[in-house]
């Protein structure tokens, strides 16, 4: 993947940009007490990499985790990462699945069950020649193995991290001839698109009732670049095709994920980092309108670290999804923090 040298967020994106730069002692300029420390948390959605400029393994995760909040269990998801060098190319992702599951081996009964869950990748344009990697999958994962992801974001102005995507992927025949293996093998489907797309999601979901979707930082908004002064009619435009795909029961949404460089709140930018206060009012239209279109029974928090980790920390992030929900039930914090995680990843936490 070629890679840009200045900040994301900010540019044009016509390279496939970097996350935002990880600055620990930025993120140490601010600290804030733990909001409810005993509350369960299932993180179901964090990367471990090891790249030029940027290193999340499992001893900087572990770090995070124990930075006050009281987090049980975690799902790792595909980032592209410690692919397997050799042997067929459909088959090089396990080499992911692989490291995820070597790395945490040596964790003892009381440290969280970090990638207690695995989403892994595994090319659907395959089609039905996709068989033999899921298993392939499955058996790397030892057990773990809950779910796939691959490239779909997809915006002819907009590149993510994963640079720029073919259009419609969503909706192509062989795409979905290779998503139809999923719920046969147990698995969920994580999705990443813009809300440029979520009709695409909802056909899908409509297409393949049996196959379980989960709909990653929630659906998406773009308010950078060409999006970046269009906000009220992005927010419309989002809600609306939102609501399309929450009317399919088959669809379940991560919240979070708002740290992407192409959502646009540019924390980053900041001469001290983002108490929670002030992430919880940012992403309350957000965070509030997709509880009420798909209620908590199918929401699930996320950090999607450390990606976001560029714009606030692990105990700022957790902070604010607890302000966010302080007039929750107690039964419905259980869900949004750990509840739909468990169940849609079947974790036992």
């Amino acid at each position: 993947m070629t890679q840009s040298t200045s900040l994301p967020g900010i540019s044009s994106s016509t390279l496939p940009p970097l996350p935002i730069p990880v600055r620990p002692e930025w993120l140490a300029l601010s600290t804030e007490p733990v909001i409810e420390p005993e509350l369960e948390i299932i993180d179901p959605h964090h990367h471990l990499w090891e790249r030029p400029d940027n290193r999340y393994l499992v001893p900087e995760l572990l770090e995070d985790l124990a930075d006050g909040h009281n987090v049980r269990a975690t799902v790792f998801v595909q980032c592209r990462s410690m692919y397997r060098s050799q042997g067929p190319e459909e088959l090089r992702p396990v080499g992911e699945t692989e490291f995820v599951v070597n790395s945490t081996r040596g964790l003892t009964a009381d440290q969280p069950k970090v990638a207690a869950g695995i989403v892994c990748m595994a090319d659907l344009m395959l089609g039905d020649a996709v068989v033999p990697v899921l298993e392939a999958q499955i058996a790397a994962g030892e057990g773990r193995l809950r779910g796939v992801r691959t490239m779909t974001s997809s915006h002819p102005d907009v590149s993510s991290m994963f640079g720029k995507m073919p259009e419609r992927r969503l909706l192509d025949p062989m795409w979905r001839k290779g998503a139809s293996h999923l719920s046969a093998h147990g698995l969920v489907c994580d999705i990443y698109a813009f809300h440029t797309q979520l009709d695409e999601v909802r056909d899908l979901a409509r297409s393949q009732p049996d196959l379980k979707i989960v709909l990653n930082h929630m659906g998406t908004p773009l308010l950078s670049g060409p999006f970046a002064q269009r906000r009220a009619e992005v927010f419309a435009e989002w809600k609306t095709a939102l609501a399309g795909v929450a009317s399919c029961p088959n669809v379940v949404l991560k919240l979070g994920g708002a740290g992407i460089h192409v959502i646009g709140f540019n924390f980053h930018e900041r001469e001290l980092p983002p108490h929670s206060a002030m992430l919880a009012e940012a992403w309350r239209p957000f965070m509030e309108t997709g509880i009420e279109l798909f209620g908590v029974e199918r929401c699930m928090f996320e950090s999607n670290f450390p990606v976001d980790k560029g714009q606030f920390s692990y105990r700022a992030v957790w902070n604010a999804f607890k302000r966010l929900s302080s007039g929750a039930s107690a039964q419905e914090k259980a869900q949004l923090f750990r509840g739909t995680a468990a169940r849609v990843y079947r974790l036992n936490a």
